[in-house]
């Protein structure tokens, strides 16, 4: 059975046919061509495949296309704006939180929901937040470097505007 959606993504509207099982990450990924959002275990454990819907971190291999008609969704992709990495990306960069780049997309999109939420969280505060998406290269020093680079480099934005 079809469905028809209208999203934004990114910005941009979309109206597409779905299989009323299709699953948001395959939507996003197969149809979208928006291949930033990772499938790594089809089970909602890693956290790869993290986008923010309606300004909500969620797994979207938990979510069924289906379910966001109406929504905004935002992927890694629409983070950099006018040629600039977001705080949260550079800080990835700056603090070397990355290794092998899989988890990435979904670590970021998850801090950018804390940071939205949380403009000064403490590193149990970051930990806490990043505890639902999985890496297997860095054991977590760097990301939470990372999270807190951006918090401040954020912080500091704000304060000179």
């Amino acid at each position: 059975m079809n469905l028809s959606i209208q999203v934004e993504v990114n910005g941009k509207k979309h109206k597409s046919n779905v299989e009323a099982r299709q699953l948001l990450v395959y939507y996003l990924r197969d149809q979208l061509r928006l291949t930033g959002t990772h499938i790594g275990c089809d089970t909602s454990s890693c956290g790869s495949c993290t986008v923010i819907v309606d300004g909500k971190a969620i797994k979207s291999c938990t979510m069924l296309a289906a379910q966001v008609d109406g929504s905004s969704i935002k992927t890694i992709e629409g983070l950099a704006g006018n040629g600039e990495m977001h705080p949260v990306q550079e800080g990835f960069r700056e603090e070397h939180g990355l290794q092998c780049g899989f988890c990435t997309p979904g670590m970021i999109m998850t801090a950018v929901d804390l940071l939205e939420r949380n403009p000064t969280p403490t590193e149990m505060d970051i930990r806490h937040a990043l505890e639902g998406n999985f890496c297997r290269c860095t054991g977590y020093h760097n990301i939470v470097k990372a999270v807190q680079y951006a918090a401040d480099k954020m912080g500091k934005e704000v304060a000179h505007v």
